[in-house]
C-alpha cells in the first residue's frame, strides 16, 4: 500500500487507520479557511479508482460522487451508510464509512471510506443474519461466556456471566479482565490469555474469579480465538464455576483423611505423612517424634455418659489438643480413646517439654452438661530413626511406652526402651493364656497396706489381682484387666478374686489376729449382675467371715443408673459391707450424685495426688473433695502417695488414710501376715 507522507502529527492516526481498512478507499479530506473541503491523503486504491491527484479539492477528486457525501456530511458526523451515483451511465453501490477527527488546534479531519458493492445489501442480510445466530449463540449459552478484545478489555458478557458471577455486561464493559483475578493469579492469567489471543484454543481448571459480592469462586477457563481474516480479534472466554463440584472433593478428601468425629488426621493420613517426613528427618538429620497420648480410664466416661456423651468428651479433648500443639505439629486420632503427635525436629528436651505440657493440661477439667470431668493421660514416645523406621515400628514402640506408663502409675511420660519390648504380647494370644490362668494357678491376691495418717497404725488393705503367665511373665492389670473386660472373663476372674478374699479373712479371722477390712475391686459389669447381691451373702455365709471385714470397691462408672445402683447398694449395706468409690475425681467429679448413695468411703484418685506437692491445682482439688467427702460424711482415702510431702500436705487437710509406694507396693498374704500380725491380736 502507498500513501503519501503528510504532517507528523497525523501519522500515527493515518498509520492506524490504514493498516485496519486497507481493503477499502481510504481519503482524508479537511476543511479549508473559505469552507471547502480539500484532499489531503488517498490510499493507492482511491487514487486509481477515481484517476485523480491528491492535493486538490475534494469536488475534483470524487467527481459526481461528491455531491452524495457532502450531503452526507452536512447532516451527520461518525456514519457508515450507504450511498448512490450514476458513474459512467451505470447505478453504482457505495458503502460509506465516515468517521471525523478534532486536532489540538482545533482542525478537524475526516476519514472517508468507500468501497463499492453491486450486492452489498444481499451481502449485508447474509452478514446480519450470521450475526444474529453467532450472537444467539453466546447469550443464550447456559455457560457464562466473556468476550475480550487484544488489549484485554471486556467487549461482551452475557446473560450466565450475571447468574453466576453476579456482574451485568455495562458493569463489565470497558473493564480489564484482570480485575476479576487476584494479583497472585494475574501473571498467570495474562499467559493463559496470551497464548488464546496468539490463536490457541486452551483451557485452564481452578482459578480464582472474583464474584461481584467479593467472594472468589474456583473457575474452570476455556478460550474461543475469534479469527477474521486469519487475524485473532477477540477471545471468547467461557467461565464455569466448579466450587460444587469442588466442595464436593474436598469433602471426599476430607472424609478419607480424616477422623469423622473430631476432625483430626486418621491412620491413612499419617501414613502419607510420614512418607514425606521421615524423608525430610533423614535428609535434615533431625529427629521425628511419636508423641503416643491415652486417655487413662476413658471406659468409666463411656459407663456413666454413654456413647453420645463420651464423644462429646473425646472432640473436647481434640479441641483442646489443637490448641496446645505447636503449628509444625501433626495431630492424629489413633482409634479409640488414644491420639498420636508427631513432632519434627524436636530435641530430648524440647520434646519432653511438650510432652509435660500436655499432662499439666489434662489437669484442667473438661466440662459437659454442667459437670466437672476431670481425665488424665498418659504417654508413650518414639523416635525416628533410632526406635523404628517404619510407621508401624514406630507405633507399636510408642504404645509398648504408653502401655509402661500405664502400668506404673499412669498420668505421665516415658521414652520408649528396649526392655519394654518383652512386656507387650499380642492381646489375642494374651486372652487364650488368660482363660485358663485360674486353672494352671497364674493368679494370685496381692494386698496393699491403707496407713492412718495421724497415727501410722493399718487396719484395711486393698487386694489387687496379679497374674504370672509361663509365656509372659508377670503381666500388668493395666493389660490384662481390659481384656478380661471386653471378653467377659471378668466375671469367673472377679468370682475367684472375692472368694480368695473371703478365704483369707477367715483364715486370719480364725487365726485371731487384728481385726481388719479388706477392700476388693468390682467391674462395673460384674456389680450390674442381678445375682450379685445374692452371690456375695452366699460365700459371706460359707466362709463364716465378719460382714464388716468386707469392703466393696467401685468405681464411678458403676454409678450411672441410680436407681439400680442405690438399690444394690442398699442391700450391701444391709449386710453390713463397706462401700468405698475407687479414682474418685475421673468419672462423675460431683458429689451432688454420692449424696444419693449409702457410701462410705472415697478414694481420691492419683492423678491428683501426683505431683500434690508443686501443682497447686492438683493441691486444690484435694482439697476440695476431702472437705466436700467429710461434709457428707464420707471417710477419704488417697491414693498414689509416694513422698513424706504428699503424706503431709494430705495430714494436713485431714485425709484419714493414704496407699501407695511411700509405705509399701501390694505384696502377697504371707508378707502380710510377717509385716503386720506377727505376734499382734
Amino acid at each position: 500500500m502507498g500513501y503519501v507522507k503528510i504532517e507528523e502529527r497525523l501519522d500515527k492516526i493515518i498509520e492506524s487507520y490504514i493498516f485496519d481498512h486497507s481493503f477499502k478507499m481510504t481519503i482524508l479530506i479537511e476543511k479549508n479557511k473559505l469552507g471547502n473541503f480539500d484532499v489531503l491523503y488517498a490510499n493507492s486504491l482511491a487514487v486509481q479508482y477515481f484517476s485523480a491527484e491528491v492535493q486538490q479539492s475534494a469536488d475534483c477528486f470524487f467527481g459526481d460522487l461528491w455531491i452524495p457525501i457532502k450531503r452526507k456530511l452536512q447532516t451527520q458526523t461518525n456514519i457508515m451508510t450507504e450511498i448512490q451515483s450514476n458513474r459512467d451511465g451505470t447505478n453504482v453501490l457505495f458503502e460509506l464509512d465516515i468517521q471525523c477527527h478534532t486536532e489540538k488546534c482545533e482542525r478537524e479531519i475526516i476519514f472517508i471510506d468507500l468501497r463499492e458493492r453491486l450486492d452489498i445489501k444481499a451481502e449485508r442480510e447474509s452478514q446480519t443474519e450470521l450475526l444474529h445466530k453467532y450472537n444467539s449463540v453466546i447469550e443464550h449459552n447456559l455457560d457464562p461466556i466473556i468476550t475480550i478484545d487484544k488489549n484485554f478489555k471486556v467487549i461482551y458478557a452475557n446473560r450466565a456471566v450475571y447468574l453466576a458471577f453476579g456482574y451485568r455486561f455495562k458493569e463489565l464493559s470497558g473493564r480489564s479482565i484482570f480485575n476479576l483475578a487476584t494479583e497472585v493469579e494475574v501473571g498467570e492469567f495474562k499467559l493463559f490469555l496470551s497464548r488464546s489471543l496468539a490463536g490457541e484454543s486452551i483451557e485452564m481448571d481452578g482459578t480464582p474469579i472474583f464474584h461481584k459480592k467479593g467472594h472468589l469462586l474456583p473457575t474452570y477457563l476455556k478460550t474461543i480465538p475469534v479469527f477474521v481474516n486469519e487475524d485473532v480479534k477477540e477471545v471468547q472466554l467461557i467461565l464455569r464455576d466448579t466450587s460444587v463440584h469442588q466442595k464436593n472433593n474436598e469433602k471426599l478428601f476430607f472424609l478419607s483423611y480424616h477422623d469423622h468425629l473430631t476432625g483430626l488426621w486418621n491412620r491413612r493420613a499419617m501414613k502419607e505423612h510420614f512418607t514425606e517426613d521421615s524423608l525430610f528427618s533423614l535428609k535434615s538429620d533431625k529427629r521425628l517424634s511419636f508423641i503416643h497420648l491415652g486417655l487413662d480410664r476413658f471406659k468409666l466416661i463411656n459407663e456413666s455418659l454413654g456413647h453420645n456423651g463420651a464423644d462429646e468428651i473425646l472432640k473436647m479433648v481434640a479441641e483442646r489438643l489443637k490448641v496446645i500443639c505447636p503449628a509444625s505439629a501433626r495431630l492424629y486420632r489413633n482409634g479409640s480413646d488414644e491420639f498420636i503427635v508427631s513432632l519434627q525436629n524436636h530435641s530430648v528436651p524440647k520434646t519432653e517439654k511438650f510432652a509435660q505440657q500436655l499432662l499439666n493440661d489434662f489437669g484442667k477439667p473438661f466440662y459437659f452438661n454442667h459437670q466437672e470431668y476431670f481425665i488424665s493421660a498418659s504417654i508413650g514416645i518414639a523416635v525416628y530413626p533410632e526406635d523404628g523406621k517404619t510407621l508401624e515400628d514406630l507405633l507399636r514402640k510408642s504404645e509398648q511406652a504408653l502401655v509402661f506408663v500405664k502400668d506404673r502409675g499412669r498420668s505421665h511420660y516415658r521414652f520408649y526402651q528396649e526392655e519394654m519390648n518383652s512386656s507387650f504380647p499380642d492381646e489375642a494370644l494374651m486372652e487364650s493364656h488368660l482363660r485358663r490362668a485360674i486353672e494352671l494357678n497364674e493368679l494370685t491376691v496381692h494386698y496393699q497396706p491403707q496407713v492412718d495418717l495421724k497415727t501410722g497404725q493399718i487396719s484395711s488393705f486393698e487386694a489387687l489381682l496379679r497374674w504370672n503367665n509361663g509365656k509372659f511373665g508377670f503381666v500388668s492389670p493395666v493389660q490384662f484387666i481390659p481384656i478380661a473386660e471386653d471378653s467377659g472373663l471378668i466375671h469367673g476372674i472377679g468370682d475367684w478374686v472375692l472368694d480368695q478374699v473371703c478365704r483369707q479373712l477367715k483364715e486370719w479371722q480364725e487365726k485371731q489376729f487384728k481385726a481388719i477390712r479388706i477392700a476388693v475391686n468390682i467391674s462395673p459389669k460384674q456389680f450390674r449382675m442381678e445375682n450379685f447381691v445374692d452371690k456375695l451373702k452366699k460365700k459371706i455365709a460359707y466362709y463364716g467371715i465378719v460382714p464388716s471385714s468386707l469392703e466393696v470397691e467401685i468405681t464411678e462408672g458403676a454409678l450411672t443408673k441410680i436407681d439400680e445402683t442405690i438399690s444394690t447398694l442398699n442391700e450391701l449395706k444391709k449386710i453390713g459391707i463397706f462401700i468405698s468409690v475407687d479414682d474418685f475425681g475421673t468419672g462423675y467429679s460431683s458429689l451432688s450424685y454420692l449424696k444419693q448413695y449409702p457410701i462410705d468411703i472415697i478414694k481420691i484418685d492419683r492423678s491428683f495426688i501426683k505431683d500434690i506437692e508443686t501443682d497447686v491445682k492438683n493441691e486444690a482439688i484435694a482439697k476440695t473433695i476431702i472437705s466436700l467427702a467429710h461434709s457428707l460424711g464420707m471417710e477419704v482415702i488417697a491414693e498414689g502417695v509416694e513422698k513424706d510431702l504428699q503424706a503431709t500436705i494430705l495430714l494436713e487437710a485431714k485425709c484419714q488414710k493414704a496407699q501407695g509406694f511411700l509405705y509399701s507396693k501390694a505384696v502377697p498374704a504371707d508378707e502380710i501376715v510377717e509385716r503386720y500380725f506377727t505376734n499382734k491380736v
